[in-house]
């Protein structure tokens, strides 16, 4: 598709008269999966942007985030709108919901994410990360491979260093860089960098083939204990896989500090 916003993976079109917020995808969305839809990660970063900005207080953040995505999201104009459904001083819940013109001129949902925001205090005393670090950037990383499944939109859009070779055995383990904001006009902040990989745990620890399997996750949900820093989200993270073609990706996501959050998702499995 044709980019008129190289460095962004979204760009703002003027709001409904409602304020429902229209957007339209660059070619940094498409998927791995279909040349005519969106990879998970922009939708779920454009998401947590909404949740993010929705009626926003400075004494609290996102917490836990989960994103259903409920059909393919396509390479057309989308829009979000957003609400509380659960208000609160010290807790509250948010939703955002992503919606694109189907076939028949009809807008129906095709995302949709809630996010816990929490009050916040000052726990600094207390700090305490669960999970071990992940291990840091190398000069000579393991290298993607050179086939067009691994070298799409979104996969390119991103500065990866993989420690861990696709498919190894064992717990996987990359570092990601998104290039382009989320979208045009706006820095990226901590968040919603954090979710434009998050997505991509499934990847990172999938042990299959994808010339072999197809491997699709309905979801991602992400518990963040701490805001990430810097421009680098680390994912290490492994797929186990049932015997009746349903899989589950978990992991955890860092920063040069730390680990951050863990995330998990489910995976629909199948032969090609």
């Amino acid at each position: 598709m044709n980019d008129t916003a190289p460095g962004a993976y979204f760009v703002p079109l003027e709001p409904l008269p409602d304020g429902t917020a229209r957007f339209r995808p660059t070619g940094h969305t498409l998927s791995t999966w279909s040349g005519d839809m969106q990879h998970g990660s922009p939708p779920s970063a454009l998401l947590v942007h909404a949740l993010r900005r929705h009626q926003a207080r400075p004494d609290t953040r996102l917490t836990r985030v989960v994103v259903e995505i409920l059909g393919p999201v396509p390479l057309t104009e989308i829009r979000v709108r957003a609400w509380t459904e659960r208000p609160g001083r010290r807790i509250e819940l948010v939703v955002a919901e992503l919606s694109a013109e189907g076939p028949d001129g009809s807008w129906r949902a095709v995302a949709r994410g809630t996010g816990w925001r929490l009050q916040t205090a000052d726990t600094a005393a207390i700090a305490h990360a669960a999970d071990p670090a992940i291990p840091p950037r190398t000069a000579d990383p393991s290298p993607l491979p050179d086939n067009s499944f691994w070298h799409t939109g979104f996969i390119d859009s991103v500065d990866w260093n993989w420690l861990t070779p696709l498919g190894a055995s064992g717990l996987s383990h990359a570092w990601g860089r998104p290039t382009p904001v989320l979208v045009e006009g706006l820095p990226l902040d901590p968040i919603e960098r954090l979710f434009l990989i998050a997505d991509t745990a499934n990847g990172v620890g999938s042990k299959l083939d994808p010339a072999a399997w197809t491997f699709l996750n309905t979801d991602v949900t992400v518990h963040l204990f701490r805001i990430p820093d810097g421009d680098w989200i680390g994912v290490s993270a492994e797929t186990s896989y049932g015997p009746d073609g349903v899989a589950m990706s978990s992991g955890v996501l860092h920063d040069d500090a730390g680990p951050v959050a863990r995330v998990t998702q489910t995976v629909q499995v199948r032969a090609r």
